[in-house]
């Protein structure tokens, strides 16, 4: 039996809203598994920033012990401040270059994030046009391999049970 034309046409439209719906899934996948990347590089970063300040701290420590020794040490201390200068601009730097990727990190995150949320919304309302073409078609599932007509079975006649008379009941027959 060939099902007619707009049966065949909702099917065809619902498998291209299943398949939509499909390649949305992979693609909120991917963004997400992306959005986990950013993030473990951001920890990275950050552990990276964490380190500069040790080292920094450190640096600092070593300085301000040879300015306490003495002025007979001036050209040693006179050296240390010009490193202690030159490790500040390279920590301000440093700094800045990671505050910038950190930024860019959380901007893309939260692009993405948005891209996800209005995938999601699209999705759902895809899912509800599908449900509603399958409520109007009388669809069973959505694409369920099923979508041949079934021949309508012809309703079995039923019995008539015989029901025993009462006392005082007419019997028409």
């Amino acid at each position: 039996m060939v099902p007619f034309a707009p049966r065949t046409r909702a099917a065809a439209t619902l498998r291209m809203k299943q398949i939509a719906l499909d390649n949305q899934s992979r693609t909120i996948r991917r963004l997400r598994a992306q959005i986990a990347t950013e993030r473990r590089g951001l920890a990275t970063t950050n552990k990276e920033l964490e380190d500069t300040q040790i080292a920094l701290e450190a640096s600092h420590k070593v300085i301000a012990g040879l300015t306490e020794i003495g002025l007979s040490m001036s050209k040693k201390i006179e050296r240390m401040k010009a490193k202690k200068k030159k490790a500040r601009e390279s920590h301000l730097v440093c700094h800045q270059k990671f505050q910038a990727r950190i930024q860019e990190a959380e901007d893309s995150m939260q692009a993405q994030h948005l891209i996800i949320e209005a995938l999601v919304e699209e999705k759902d309302g895809l899912l509800q046009t599908i449900q509603g073409l399958q409520e109007a078609n009388g669809a069973p599932a959505p694409f369920d391999d099923e979508w041949e007509e079934e021949p309508e079975e012809q309703p079995e006649e039923e019995e008539i049970e015989d029901i025993p008379l009462g006392k005082g009941e007419i019997d028409d027959e």
